[in-house]
């Protein structure tokens, strides 16, 4: 088996610091990069692009809504399609033209926090934020929850896409993420989350908090950035699957 393990990194902001991003990228194989929406700024989207290439590391364009404030995990409901198309398409461009000011080059696209969770569950929504991608660059791969609005929608739009699972999230019972105010939605401890992905990848399927399964293709593994216990968490869970004999490599590293 092959698989991508893929953190969320570059979240810092001016003098402010999210997360230990020189630490992640030595052990993922893909990063989305904040495009100042949420949060980054044009200095930290360019030096984590440059890091990441240093350290072998594929990158990809990581949008959500323009709310620093709330880290973009406040829904932002009401937003026309248009809006939706804008905000990926101008977020992803300035990805792309940061990456490529230190010869990076970016392969795909991942929304954020609140945007990436409702447009996983509202096919209009998923499908304006895959135009907005297809805009930016019709080469760039989508990085989808499986069997979400997000998958309907890039196969509907011809997008190239692989997918992803949680090692740090718990699902619901429609195989959405658990929303961050509920008990259990965030797992911290490390061995928890090598039991929660190991068990999915067995099943070749996604399961619920509730025990529910649903069976799906996984190509990806996400280990949030910013979350205190991150980078021990990703170690482990690394090393956990190379033990199994997992080949751990960037979705489209030959």
């Amino acid at each position: 088996m092959r698989i991508d393990i893929n953190a969320d990194l570059g979240e810092s902001y001016g003098r402010w610091k999210m997360g230990d991003d020189d630490a992640m990228l030595s052990i993922v194989t893909s990063a989305n990069i904040a495009c100042g929406f949420h949060a980054g700024d044009p200095e930290i989207m360019r030096g984590t692009a440059a890091l990441a290439r240093a350290k072998g590391v594929a990158i990809g364009a990581h949008p959500g809504f323009a709310d620093l404030q709330n880290f973009g995990r406040r829904r932002v409901p009401g937003l026309s399609a248009r809006e939706v198309e804008n905000l990926v398409a101008y977020q992803t461009g300035a990805m792309l033209a940061m990456a490529a000011l230190d010869g990076h080059r970016v392969t795909h696209v991942k929304t954020h926090g609140a945007m990436g969770n409702m447009c996983a569950e509202d096919d209009d929504l998923a499908l304006a934020v895959g135009r907005g991608l297809k805009a930016a660059d019709p080469t760039l791969r989508w990085l989808v929850m499986p069997a979400a609005a997000t998958e309907r929608a890039a196969t509907k739009l011809g997008l190239t896409h692989f997918r992803e699972i949680y090692a740090d999230r718990s699902y619901d019972d429609d195989f959405n993420l658990t929303d961050r105010s509920r008990p259990g939605a965030v797992i911290h401890d490390a061995d928890q989350a090598i039991a929660h992905v190991t068990a999915m990848l067995e099943d070749n399927a996604l399961r619920s908090a509730s025990g529910k399964r649903l069976k799906v293709v996984i190509d990806s593994i996400c280990v949030h950035g910013d979350n205190p216990g991150s980078v021990a968490l990703a170690r482990r869970l690394r090393a956990a699957l190379e033990a199994q004999g997992v080949s751990v490599k960037p979705y489209d590293a030959p």
